[in-house]
């Protein structure tokens, strides 16, 4: 019963932090408030949640990296590919090297293995805290793409950095020989096995629905189960099951473009995913600061092994580490661009050099958030000999502490930087899209004609089908003339299509207040009120999501 009343409080922090966060007159990003949130929760019940970093890692870790590899844009993803995979795995390295060292040197009493796992565990960034900071300032779609890759990536490598890292803490040995190979099986062996999962099962389960039919329920339960399963099936066999989440989330990508499944069930599983992800990130931030208090008794308690009596030398730790963080972050983005623009040079290709202010963006926009924390609170509390892990809690609190530092920097430094920002011309796909609608459109009226002659053969009241036919055929047609129209022509049909949208909102809204208007008067019965509301929904779903 109590675990139930926990995970209860847990959702309405996440619940009320929203609320908070849209009533705050100024932009602040929804995680702080949520650590806040969990901070007050341990002050009032004067107790922690006991975390078991392998059952944490299990139920956190899956389902969100599952969730960015299905939704990342694959067209940014491979157009940005260099770009991404140089901040993604190059900097890791760097990072975990780097950091490692820095933070060995500054705290001796952390040991080199574990100082190198903090490290790798604070390597990963978070799109989504880089998105709730932005939220009054948009970042550019271009950038936001390229982040959104590099925290995909760098969150598979910088975890699977601190496996590595945390077993030569509980062994007290490594070598390079060894992890290189085990780093092969690892990574290649993962990804092998989310990618076979994920096809596997998708494969099953449309074979079942074309003999069966299609159960909404049933394909969004295995949506849910598909990460944990691959998650569960790669650490049996000693393979990364961060990567095979990943693997996994792509793959489904994929398999989606099928279009197997029923529209239906595509809205009800998005819905269902949006849900989790709030909830799964929410609760982890809540956690975060529920836990800080006990890690800071023990955190203190480090800090006094090394020698400094005062408990403002955590503040000094904190910040010297995100410090460096932004210096090695800031080094490597400037690196890395001076390569970018030497390739382009050989290549012959021409390239607009970014504004200063774009380059500074990009090293602000590294924030740590779930992923690093769930890694963090993932780490041993016990070594092989059964001893407790060395600083364990004051690694914990320097990670939280970096959390909490860069969404504070970038919530500072990103709006100022952002605003009327000139950006690189990012490709166009007016062209695209209007091709796309075309040749929809023309699909569309040769599967009304073939409708009408089946339909129509042999009926006496054949004029019905034709005048139905030709009245739905004349809609595509305008849609195709003013789609393959001229550029002057095409933008008057999307201002015509913009006003049609507007007053087609107007006109469901309207629907909506009659129906619940006539269920209020009893006039129509429960299940047809909320059978009709359900279709005005939708379709006003489909309205604010046209361009």
């Amino acid at each position: 019963m109590e675990s139930i009343t926990i995970a209860l409080v847990l959702l309405l922090a996440v619940v009320v932090s929203g609320t908070l966060t849209r009533l705050s007159p100024i932009a602040i990003p929804v995680p702080l408030v949520q650590i806040v949130l969990g901070a007050a929760i341990a002050g009032i019940t004067g107790s922690g949640v006991e975390l078991d970093p392998d059952i944490f890692f299990l139920l956190f870790l899956p389902p969100l990296l599952f969730l960015d590899g299905w939704r990342i844009p694959k067209e940014g993803l491979f157009r940005d590919k260099a770009t991404i995979l140089e901040l993604s795995l190059g900097l890791v390295v760097f990072t975990v090297i780097g950091m490692g060292f820095f933070i060995n040197w500054m705290i001796p009493a952390m040991p080199l293995t574990v100082a190198f796992a903090l490290a790798a565990i604070i390597s990963p960034t978070d799109p989504i805290a880089v998105s709730a900071i932005a939220a009054r300032v948009p970042i550019p779609r271009r950038l936001m793409h390229i982040l959104e890759g590099e925290s995909l990536l760098n969150d598979a490598s910088g975890l699977v950095c601190m496996r590595f890292a945390v077993a030569a803490a509980l062994t007290g040995s490594f070598s390079l020989t060894s992890a290189l190979g085990t780093f092969l099986w690892v990574a290649f062996g993962g990804i092998a096995i989310g990618a076979g999962v994920t096809w596997c099962t998708v494969i099953a389960k449309e074979y079942v629905s074309r003999k069966l039919g299609e159960e909404t329920g049933s394909q969004i339960l295995i949506s849910l189960l598909i990460p944990f399963g691959a998650y569960l099936v790669a650490e049996h066999l000693d393979c990364s099951g961060i990567l095979a989440a990943v693997a996994a989330g792509i793959t489904m990508s994929y398999a989606e473009q099928r279009g197997h499944a029923l529209g239906a069930t595509r809205v009800r599983r998005s819905a269902v995913w949006d849900t989790l992800q709030f909830a799964l990130n929410g609760i982890i931030f809540v956690l975060l600061g529920e836990q800080l208090p006990r890690i800071i008794t023990g955190a203190a308690r480090v800090v006094q092994e090394t020698g400094h009596h005062q408990p403002i030398w955590l503040i000094v730790y904190i910040v010297a580490i995100t410090v460096a963080l932004g210096v090695l972050r800031s080094i490597w983005v400037w690196v890395s661009l001076r390569f970018t623009l030497l390739r382009a040079v050989w290549r012959g290709t021409p390239r607009t050099r970014p504004h200063w202010r774009l380059i500074a963006a990009t090293s602000a926009a590294g924030v740590r958030g779930a992923i690093t924390l769930a890694g963090v609170l993932t780490l041993p509390l016990l070594l092989d000999d059964g001893s407790p892990f060395p600083a364990r809690d004051l690694a914990i609190l320097l990670a939280a502490g970096v959390i909490v530092l860069s969404l504070i920097a970038a919530s500072l430094a990103l709006p100022p930087l952002l605003k009327d920002l000139e950006l690189p011309a990012e490709p166009h796909h007016e062209r695209e899209e209007d091709n796309a609608r075309i040749a929809a459109a023309q699909a569309a009226i040769q599967a009304i004609e073939k409708l009408q002659h089946e339909l129509g053969e042999g009926r006496s009241d054949v004029d019905i089908y034709a005048d139905a036919a030709a009245r739905l055929m004349e809609l595509y047609r305008r849609r195709i003339e003013g789609r393959s129209g001229s550029t002057e022509n095409a933008e008057q049909v999307r201002a015509v299509e913009a006003v049609e949208r507007r007053m087609r909102l107007a006109a469901v809204k309207a629907e909506r207040d009659t129906v619940f208007a006539l269920g209020r008067a009893r006039r129509i019965s429960d299940e047809v009120s909320r059978k009709l509301v359900r279709e005005v929904d939708l379709a006003e779903a489909r309205l604010n999501a046209l361009p």
